[in-house]
């Protein structure tokens, strides 16, 4: 396979109710990715991500820049860049942003073969 350079400033930018800004970097039209999605995330005042992973689905969320709260099993941590959750089946998270700069999250979704 050839090695694919993403420019993911060039990527569109997709909002969503309440849920802040995402644009997918990784995945099967960009560069062949079958088994995995890959996005960037932006939440800023007020947004919030809530994450649901299903029955076969992994995945792995990465605070890039800022600062935000990552609910799990109805306990709080206050986090800042460089923490990370990872979401086995049927495991979900809240993250919302605490901060005046946009949280920049790194999501990865990928379903068990």
């Amino acid at each position: 396979m050839a090695t694919t350079y993403i420019d993911t400033y060039q990527i569109p930018r997709t909002r969503t109710p309440d849920a802040g800004e995402y644009a997918e970097i990784l995945n099967n039209a960009l560069c062949g990715a079958r088994n995995v999605v890959g996005s960037l995330r932006w939440l800023s005042r007020g947004d919030r991500l809530d994450v649901q992973s299903g029955d076969r689905v992994h995945q792995l969320i990465y605070l890039m820049e800022g600062e935000g709260t990552i609910t799990l099993a109805g306990k709080d941590h206050q986090v800042g860049k460089g923490a990370g959750i990872y979401l086995g089946p049927s495991e979900s998270a809240r993250i919302t942003h605490r901060e005046t700069a946009p949280l920049k999250l790194l999501h990865l979704v990928v379903p068990k073969p």
